[in-house]
């Protein structure tokens, strides 16, 4: 489809500042997806997060245990809390029971921070994992736990699914004067999607729906005290009131939103508007995403075109807004080869304005992505599978994860390296040296990368899986068990192993800024006269725009005379 035309220099605003969002969501249930499983897609996007496979077997407690809690941005000590009997085994962020829980962080108001709270956003998460069973399970636990321990982190939006509904959950504390959140969680409709990046994003709610809704009983009250809202109860939106929705909000967050439900919808909104369904395109949508009319709202869940797949998903999250007036391959930020990033800050000053950088789904600065299955028809055993990769997803690739695994592959082990100590048995390591080889030739690079993630995940999500899937069914007991955890430390570490050497292919295949022809079986083409010496090199040069670009700005020293 093609977007209406829209005004596409970047735009010089006059606001007070600008969330640089981490983090990106898709949330799929059961009668919206091609298998019938409910799934969650998380991208952990922080310049301090490092690539791991965090890993909690099931355990039994003594009375009396105390569980110590750790801020998970900074590692600080919080405090410890009373440690329940028995606690489920973990594998990222989903659990034993297929349970899956990922978020994305929106800020809010500086006055609800609780610095004196203990359970920040991502102890929540995991403990919640190890405590809960069910999607409700796991919204009364994290209201339990962030009301009776406090809550010291920003607002949040929470995915959060088992094998048969899915829910989104936006929540933020009251500050210091008041411990515990206010917050509001949503099922979604069966065969419906929903989506969210940094930005609150329920507004209205119903209020006398409690199998499909369910909020605190003092979210509209402690609005009121504060000042932040004076409507009737039927008209309170809980984002207006705790996260205001502005240009930065819109253009870096919403706009991910809009483009995840563009490619999974094919252009064409199906959402609820009452009582009845309606469809618009997708473009009618584009000037709120973009942040030059904020009137109005996005869908909060939408139906996609079709049925969906991992590896849907999976794509979604390598999104850089391709073929929309945002798409980060072109212009001079782009480069000479099209390189769709825009390293931080994203804001930046020049002749006196304010200028802003795209934030697309797909991103540099990427700790961890999944795509987390909750698979109904099969145990819990079999049924709980994860899609786990790191780094920028783009030119990175996902992994099959059996939650249950009993021990993890030694290329996703937490501990396995830092973000300051470089280990060369880590998949963290060696997608950053990939990625970070595809960036100065980004057009011609990640393309050749793309195909061989392609490649894999197609194989592992269509074929290999399904079948290991069939081959766990008629085993029991620890034959099982064994069997699920070689196929998933077997695959992840042959895949490693690829990676590796895709790494040394890339150096050679496009060494200074050429392109050394391959065959069909990857062997490089050569001289009949020197193994050594290249045969079809290229040299690819430039996008057309940026030498257009040079042309304008040094044409004059550079015209040949």
């Amino acid at each position: 489809m093609k977007y209406r035309v829209i005004f596409l220099a970047v735009l010089a605003v006059l606001c007070h500042g600008y969330r640089a969002g981490a983090c990106s969501n898709v949330i799929v249930t059961r009668g919206a997806s091609a298998d019938g499983s409910c799934m969650v897609s998380y991208a952990a996007d922080s310049h301090w997060l490092y690539g791991e496979l965090y890993f909690h077997q099931a355990g039994r407690h003594k009375a009396g245990t105390r569980l110590p809690i750790t801020n998970w941005d900074t590692f600080q000590p919080m405090g410890t809390i009373p440690q329940v009997p028995f606690t489920y085994q973990t594998a990222g962020n989903q659990n034993q029971h297929q349970l899956i829980i990922g978020e994305t962080t929106w800020g809010g108001r500086e006055e609800q921070v609780d610095s004196t709270g203990i359970m920040d956003y991502g102890s929540l998460i995991y403990v919640t994992l190890q405590r809960a069973r069910t999607a409700r399970e796991a919204i009364a636990t994290i209201v339990e736990l962030a009301d009776t321990y406090g809550y010291p982190s920003e607002g949040e939006t929470f995915s959060i699914a088992d094998t048969q509904e899915a829910w989104v959950m936006d929540l933020v504390g009251k500050g210091r004067d008041e411990k515990g959140i206010v917050w509001v969680a949503r099922r979604i409709p069966d065969g419906y999607i929903c989506a969210h990046a940094n930005q609150a994003r329920i507004t209205r709610f119903p209020l006398d729906d409690p199998e499909n809704c369910r909020y605190a009983p003092d979210v509209i009250d402690y609005a009121r005290r504060k000042g932040w809202f004076s409507g009737e109860d039927a008209e309170f939106s809980f984002r207006d009131a705790y996260n205001p929705l502005d240009y930065s909000g819109a253009r870096a967050c919403e706009a991910r939103v809009w483009s995840a439900f563009r490619l999974l919808c094919d252009d064409v909104f199906t959402y609820m508007e009452g009582n009845r369904e309606v469809s618009r395109p997708a473009g009618d949508f584009l000037s709120y995403a973009m942040g030059y009319d904020l009137a109005g709202d996005m869908p909060l869940f939408v139906k996609p075109a079709r049925k969906l797949t991992p590896k849907d998903v999976a794509d979604v999250m390598r999104d850089h807004f391709e073929g929309t007036p945002m798409d980060m391959r072109e212009g001079i930020g782009a480069g000479g080869n099209a390189c769709p990033y825009r390293w931080k800050p994203l804001r930046f000053a020049a002749d006196g304005k304010r200028y802003y950088h795209e934030r697309a789904i797909a991103t540099q600065q990427t700790g961890f992505w999944f795509v987390a299955q909750a698979r109904g028809w099969l145990p819990d055993e079999i049924g709980a599978l994860q899609w786990f990769g790191v780094d920028d997803a783009a030119t990175s690739y996902l992994t099959p994860v059996y939650t249950n695994t009993s021990r993890v592959p030694e290329c996703l082990r937490a501990g396995n390296g830092n973000l300051l100590s470089y280990s060369p048995t880590s998949q963290f390591w060696i997608c950053n040296r990939v990625a970070n080889a595809c960036y100065k030739m980004y057009n011609y690079m990640a393309a050749f990368v793309r195909e061989r993630a392609d490649a894999f995940e197609r194989e592992q999500m269509f074929e290999k899986v399904p079948q290991m899937d069939s081959c766990l069914l008629a085993m029991s007991g620890r034959k099982r068990l064994k069997a699920l955890t070689d196929y998933t430390v077997r695959t992840a570490q042959g895949q490693f192993d690829a990676w590796v050497k895709l790494e040394e292919t890339l150096l050679v295949k496009f060494l200074d800024g050429n392109i050394n022809a391959q065959n069909p079986d990857g062997s490089f083409r050569h001289s009949p006269h020197f193994a050594g010496f290249p045969e079809d090199l290229r040299f690819p040069g430039y996008t057309e725009f940026w030498k257009e670009a040079m042309a304008r700005d040094r044409g004059e020293l550079l015209e040949e005379r």
